[in-house]
């Protein structure tokens, strides 16, 4: 099975690489490269390294400037949650980068492209290849700007300093594509004053308790719940 057409990837970046080379390598996980045995061939681990750095610096750069009156350890929580292995593979999966990837075909038949750890690699390599292809003077520049493009939704749900990922819509698709049913649910318990509730809601996947979550709105704890059910599914 060979990857889509790399130019529809380069649509969804809004970004046009002069050296096509750098997209390849950023695609190229090592298990192609083992298998494969193709001259000059590189894998993206050396990539993966140098965009994680430029994600880091892009991030802290872009939460100093939203939150000025937040302190340094919020800064490097919301900074840890953001690049995350969670939120990376979710941004990955919007541009469907799996469908571009190169993998060998053990990875292949046990669904590498839909992996959580092998799309945030992806995704931190393909930030340092469009970092490389722009050039020492505009890459910084470039490689922001797309970031802040694909993150854009994810930078919607900062509210005060907090990070709200859809955990939601990861579970559903996952409850639809395992058990054909959405995930349900319910308030467990509402507590507080008006002022100040305190919600906590439980969420049910193909009709078992797989999370609780606890917020200062049903939206939140719903969150909350999703999330600490995808670890309970990863774990089973």
């Amino acid at each position: 099975m060979k990857p889509k057409s790399l130019s529809f990837l380069e649509t969804a970046l809004f970004y046009i690489f002069r050296n096509p080379s750098l997209l390849q390598q950023a695609l190229t996980h090592k298990s192609y490269v083992n298998e494969t045995k193709e001259k000059d061939r590189k894998d993206n681990e050396r990539f993966e390294f140098l965009g994680d750095a430029v994600l880091d610096l892009v991030m802290c750069q872009e939460l100093v400037e939203r939150f000025p009156a937040l302190p340094e350890g919020d800064l490097s929580k919301m900074k840890a949650k953001m690049v995350s292995e969670a939120v990376l593979a979710g941004v990955a999966r919007q541009i469907n980068l799996g469908a571009y990837l190169f993998l060998g075909k053990g990875e292949i038949q046990s669904e590498g492209q839909e992996k959580p750890s092998l799309l945030s690699d992806a995704l931190e390599a393909l930030i340092a290849a469009i970092y490389l292809d722009s050039g020492s003077h505009n890459g910084l520049s470039e490689a922001r700007r797309v970031i802040l493009s694909l993150f854009f939704e994810v930078m919607q749900t900062l509210t005060g300093g907090e990070l709200l990922f859809d955990y939601k819509t990861t579970l559903q698709e996952y409850s639809q594509k395992k058990f054909a049913s959405l995930p349900v649910y319910r308030l467990i318990n509402e507590s507080g004053p008006d002022h100040e509730k305190q919600f906590e809601v439980g969420v049910f996947v193909d009709e078992s308790l797989c999370g609780i979550g606890l917020g200062k709105s049903k939206k939140v704890a719903e969150q909350e719940a999703a999330q600490k059910a995808l670890s309970e599914i990863k774990t089973q």
